[in-house]
């Protein structure tokens, strides 16, 4: 189910940042959150398993609309360093939501069976929507207005992809990105199946994304003082040696000791959290007057660059965490090298002008 949803929130990115940039940010966003509230409805009543999945798929559509909108609207009212700072705020609730939801899954569970989940889902939605409809105002600037024509549809992607400062720092997220994908694929053979943790997985699991969360937060507070480029290049230099030292060591011993599995790979994803709104905000600093469909195209990269990075490194496991060490160091070693094109070798500027 989880590949269905996927498959249909990455590739409706791609319609949503043209429809943001030629009707503004509420209608496309109140059309997103109305899919999303009838797919999870009708999954209350599905009557075979492949239409839960086709559900799932139209479900992916609807919420696609959050991720692109979402971005644009902040990119729309900040820029520079407050921009990510509100990124990173939005990334930090992205991380304690998987933390929060299977506890409110299971308060759901208590008055009902699964079907009810999506009905929770569906009543979230709307009240969401409600708060759009009342409280969201118009932040697409009128001069920024697009037509919405194959042509100039064409046209703005290839102002996304053409401009190198915004295609490698969305390269660079991207591939980056992969390393949590990889973790959620393995996450279940390693804790389960490695260390034998049974049901304290949900716990062990929730306390790593809660640090994730909390490097989100921080960055928010210190991205003003030393800036996006400062924070992010020293968080990925972080990351590499982590993953480099958790390589080396899964490679010598083949089995960590579990707390030593848990202090690397914490170290690892706690730069993680420092690393993803400042490469998002970085991406997205260039192109303001383009912002839903660059949005759009980070969206998609993200969600179907990372999930098939993060397919290819779950497939490697094989019994132990040297894949995912591996995976995580080399999709590092990568991102730096997109970083090094886009800033043109020099690491740790505080200031870069769009090109």
């Amino acid at each position: 189910m989880i590949s269905a949803y996927l498959l249909g929130f990455a590739f409706a990115q791609l319609a949503y940042g043209p429809l943001a940039d030629r009707f503004g940010r509420r209608p496309p966003l109140l059309l997103g959150m109305a899919i999303y509230v009838l797919a999870a409805g009708a999954a209350m009543f599905v009557p075979t398993f492949g239409t839960l999945l086709a559900l799932r798929f139209v479900h992916g559509i609807g919420s696609a609309a959050t991720r692109v909108i979402t971005v644009s609207i902040i990119r729309d009212v900040f820029g520079g360093r407050k921009m990510a700072e509100v990124m990173s705020l939005v990334m930090m609730v992205f991380m304690i939501v998987p933390v929060v939801a299977p506890g409110v899954g299971q308060v759901v569970m208590i008055f009902g069976e699964w079907h009810l989940i999506f009905g929770f889902m569906a009543a979230i939605a709307i009240l969401a929507s409600l708060w759009i409809w009342f409280r969201l105002p118009e932040t697409l600037d009128s001069a920024d207005v697009r037509p919405f024509t194959p042509a100039v549809i064409i046209r703005g992607f290839g102002i996304v992809l053409s401009n190198r400062v915004a295609f490698c720092y969305t390269l660079a997220a991207s591939i980056v990105f992969g390393s949590l994908f990889g973790f959620i694929n393995s996450a279940q053979q390693i804790y389960v199946g490695i260390y034998g943790l049974g049901a304290m997985f949900p716990v062990v699991f929730a306390g790593v994304a809660m640090f994730m969360a909390l490097s989100s937060f921080l960055n928010s507070r210190l991205v003003g003082r030393f800036g996006m480029r400062r924070l992010s290049h020293g968080a990925l230099i972080g990351f590499i040696l982590v993953s480099f030292v958790w390589f080396v060591l899964s490679l010598m011993l083949g089995y960590l000791p579990l707390s030593l599995y848990l202090l690397l790979f914490t170290l690892a994803m706690f730069q993680f959290g420092l690393i993803g709104s400042n490469f998002n905000a970085l991406a997205m600093e260039p192109l303001g007057h383009v912002a839903g469909t660059a949005s759009s195209v980070l969206g998609f990269m993200g969600t179907a660059g990372g999930g098939l990075i993060g397919a290819l490194i779950g497939q490697a496991f094989d019994g132990t965490t040297t894949p995912l060490a591996a995976g995580y160091f080399m999709v590092s070693v990568v991102g730096l090298v997109f970083v090094l094109i886009a800033e043109k070798g020099r690491l740790f500027q505080p200031h870069h002008k769009p090109v």
